[in-house]
């Protein structure tokens, strides 16, 4: 049975293939995440466990997506093919996203197990969802759902 590799030793392999097949973009996203999961590290004063590098990876996903949107109302084609590239290598590193079918059924479920009724009971039903699909759903997603359901 093949031990599970951590995110820390997957970037650390995936950086030394990218540097042999000159993937630049490959790298400098590897490069960000290893710096980003560094300085996180740093700032814990400790090392992350699996989710909490996780988390970093989804913060670096969505800065990215929002970077994408930016340079695409701003008219910057060029540069919003960098950021759909740099988001598809950072999507590698996520679990599967679970698709909006999975993510209705479990906002559904959280809004029965809350029992919330109405939009003032937003925070309590996103509270209790998230950890539920943590890095496997974008968070804008869960939000319009929620909304679609608290009426």
């Amino acid at each position: 049975m093949a031990v599970p590799v951590t995110l820390l030793e997957r970037l650390t392999q995936d950086m030394k293939t990218a540097m042999k097949e000159k993937d630049k973009t490959k790298l400098s996203v590897v490069r960000m995440l290893r710096s980003s999961i560094k300085n996180k590290e740093i700032e814990l004063g400790r090392s992350l466990d699996e989710d909490e590098a996780l988390q970093v990876v989804s913060k670096e996903l969505k800065q990215q997506k929002d970077s994408l949107s930016e340079f695409e109302r701003a008219g910057r084609d060029d540069l919003a093919e960098k950021a759909r590239g740099e988001i598809a290598v950072l999507e590698q590193y996520l679990p599967e996203q679970l698709s909006e079918e999975e993510i209705r059924a479990i906002v559904q479920e959280t809004i029965q197990e809350t029992g919330a009724s109405s939009k003032k009971d937003m925070g309590k039903v996103m509270g209790a969802i998230m950890p539920k699909v943590k890095g496997r759903a974008d968070g804008k997603v869960i939000n319009r759902l929620v909304q679609e359901f608290l009426q």
